[in-house]
């Protein structure tokens, strides 16, 4: 299915920004579907302009106050090409304020760039467009956390009868979410997309946003950090497999951020606790090109099931930064360790302070043990504590304590019992 064809859960959320702020940036990695969604704002009252057309480049280098001067709306397609666009776009808005005139997006988190954010405050509004959400592929709702934080668990709303049909988990998180991965079926033709994809980011796109010497250690330190998905970063060891020196490869890991290839997740804290391990814990942000570079298809998973843990909690934390970026509440995501070696995968907490739990396991059944983390984060959040999650591959929710539940992993992509349509 062709990207125009997938419903975006964001567009309601632009259409809203639109309408009362002067710039709206629509942020996300290459590939995701930004250009798709953007032309469709485009038309005879806002022109759509690219700066991936070498002449409009070229002017929006040159002569950005001239382009912009000639704009009444616009539509400005991978603006971080051209970081001095930017304060031309504040010059006019400051001189006409009225709402929707710029819709932007970058391929680069441009909050990031120094000035940048400076310079549009209080004019721009900025949302994040990440690839696919599995509930774009598959039609849900995308109501996970609204339902999650509201004290309903989620709920298949056609429980599927045997767990052969709860979705295909493993197809679903080696596909990923850009839309050119899940078009191709044949995992051969997903890790090429794949290579091509990550040798056209290091050759073109981090020459716009970094000066880098040596671009050739660039993939290698990506598929260094593709093998520590979902552990805690020590720049030291990380360094040491590539050649660099740790500050070197801190650097270079902070590009990758800034292109929405992965992040490190921040530890969830409380004032009282005293006992957290403080480091941060690595995740890429698409679990198809965490595969890809890590070599796992459906063979390596059948051989060795253990391998598909990382690439099945990468997935999950992809899905809930997508799932945050349009639910009707505001929700951040952490992580949890403790020295005690008490973990929780992901903690996801509220403007309120209400505070979720969310373990995933990469097998059809639970145990008591599953749950040991969230036990121990129920009893630190106290009131706070809204729910504590274990994600499955079986098919039913059940409940297994005092707002404890085992939940299967592909509610995150169905339509759920209890969400607001």
């Amino acid at each position: 299915m062709p990207a125009l064809l997938y419903p975006r859960h964001l567009r309601p959320r632009v259409d809203e920004a639109l309408s009362d702020t002067p710039v709206v940036l629509l942020n996300g990695p290459r590939q995701a579907g930004k250009t798709t969604l953007v032309q469709q704002f485009a038309g005879p009252r806002r022109r759509y302009l690219t700066l991936d057309d070498a002449a409009t480049l070229l002017s929006a280098q040159e002569d950005p106050v001239g382009l912009v001067r000639g704009l009444d709306r616009a539509v400005i397609d991978e603006v971080q090409r051209a970081p001095r666009l930017l304060l031309a776009l504040k010059h006019a808005v400051d001189q006409d304020r009225r709402p929707g005139r710029f819709l932007l997006t970058g391929s680069a988190n441009l909050l990031l760039v120094p000035g940048v954010a400076d310079s549009l405050a209080g004019r721009m509004e900025t949302l994040a467009l990440l690839p696919l959400a599995g509930c774009e592929i598959h039609g849900g709702n995308g109501r996970w956390l609204d339902a999650v934080f509201s004290g309903a668990p989620p709920r298949a709303a056609s429980p599927p009868r045997h767990r052969a049909a709860s979705g295909g988990v493993v197809q679903t998180v080696l596909a990923g979410g850009y839309p050119e991965a899940v078009a191709r079926t044949d995992a051969r033709r997903r890790a090429a997309w794949a290579r091509q994809y990550v040798d056209a980011l290091v050759q073109r796109d981090v020459r716009d946003v970094a000066s880098i010497d040596k671009l050739d250690h660039l993939p290698r330190l990506l598929r260094a950090l593709a093998q520590m998905s979902g552990q805690l970063c020590n720049f030291a060891q990380l360094a040491g497999q590539v050649g660099l020196d740790a500050k070197t490869a801190g650097k270079y890991l902070a590009i990758f951020e800034r292109m929405f290839l992965l992040r490190r997740l921040t530890p969830w804290s409380a004032n009282r606790l005293s006992r957290i391990v403080k480091t941060p814990k690595l995740q890429f942000l698409d679990s198809g090109l965490l595969c890809s570079l890590t070599g796992l298809t459906e063979t390596v998973v059948e051989r060795d099931r253990t391998r598909f843990g990382p690439a099945l909690e990468s997935y999950v934390f992809g899905e809930l930064l997508k799932l945050a970026s349009w639910s009707d509440g505001d929700y951040d995501v952490f992580t949890y360790r403790d020295k005690d070696q008490v973990e929780v995968d992901f903690v996801i907490e509220d403007r309120a302070g209400g505070v979720v739990g969310l373990e995933v396991k990469a097998a059809a059944t639970v145990t008591r043990d599953d749950f040991g983390g969230l036990r121990r984060l129920a009893t630190l959040a106290g009131r706070s504590f809204t729910a504590g999650l274990v994600l499955y591959d079986g098919v039913e929710t059940v409940p297994v304590g005092d707002k404890l539940w085992a939940v299967p992993i592909s509610t995150l992509w169905q339509s759920c019992v209890g969400a607001r349509s």
